[in-house]
């Protein structure tokens, strides 16, 4: 008789789940548009202080620009870049012009092609095709954008490698112990990229019992995630859908905060290096 397995419980603290999860070296995925974004996560891995990661992301913006200039990236793979409504990068700006704090490789991807990517990685194919890149100047910049022809009508499309980033980090509203996520609000690639990769660290606003998941929620089961990690405003500056609004004040305060490197360096030293992880303790 075959006996059923009990379920194990996922449930890890934000320094436990970091340290388990991403090494020097990995390629690493933190997304969430608009909301969801994992604020909380990405300075627990500046704390840790991991190095030459390949940084993901369909819209790099502060939260990159933080890990960027705090020395933890060697390449970047992403479409747009910037300050929502705000301006430049200035961390990012300073490592591509002036290698500070070291130089930053960088593949650039039309959002499109970054969508396709997510989802060739999350069905296990090897690469994705699209219609695009027909004129684009990105074309050329790099060796990661090719055309192929369509076996069956000929025509010229766009190919690009699935996006398979080692390590996936999300931030979502709601999970249970056992790493069932839902996710509520707008929806970025959150589902793609946690399917394309090989490990997943999610935090969330709450751990629950029951999810209480109304129609067509995009639900993560607990197949996919490696550790669960109750963070209460994990997503802070941005904003949580039906928790807490987006900081703006915060996305205009950084452009300031940003251009200077030692101004910046203070800002890090005292909103990150020197503050706890954001995360209940775990038993």
């Amino acid at each position: 008789m075959t006996r059923a397995v009990p379920r194990q419980s996922k449930v890890k603290s934000l320094s436990d789940a970091i340290a388990a999860n991403i090494a020097d070296g990995d390629s690493v995925s933190l997304e969430g548009f608009t909301h969801l974004i994992p604020f909380a996560a990405s300075h627990e891995i500046i704390r840790q202080q991991r190095k030459n990661l390949t940084l993901i992301r369909m819209t790099p913006d502060i939260i990159y620009d933080q890990m960027i200039g705090t020395g933890c990236a060697s390449k970047l793979i992403f479409s747009w870049g910037g300050n929502p409504g705000v301006g430049s990068l200035h961390r990012f700006r300073d490592a591509v012009e002036n290698a500070w704090p070291h130089q930053l490789e960088l593949e650039e991807h039309s959002h499109a092609a970054m969508a396709s990517g997510y989802d060739a990685g999350a069905a296990g194919l090897p690469f994705a095709v699209l219609r695009g890149y027909q004129g684009n100047d990105l074309v050329g910049t790099h060796s990661n954008i090719k055309f192929i022809n369509c076996p069956f009508s000929g025509e010229s499309l766009a190919a690009i490698p699935a996006i398979r980033p080692e390590v996936t980090v999300i931030h979502a509203q709601r999970g249970d112990k056992f790493g069932n996520v839902l996710i509520e609000g707008i929806i970025g690639v959150q589902k793609q990229a946690a399917l394309a990769a090989n490990r997943v660290v999610v935090t969330v606003e709450e751990i629950v019992d029951d999810l209480k998941a109304s129609s067509n929620s995009c639900i993560l089961p607990s197949w996919v995630i490696n550790a669960i990690v109750e963070v209460p405003g994990g997503a802070k500056p941005s904003y949580a859908f039906g928790y807490y609004p987006r900081d703006n004040e915060f996305y205009k305060s950084w452009d300031s905060i940003a251009r200077d490197r030692s101004h910046f360096l203070e800002w890090v030293q005292d909103n990150v290096l020197s503050a706890p992880a954001k995360n209940v303790d775990v038993a």
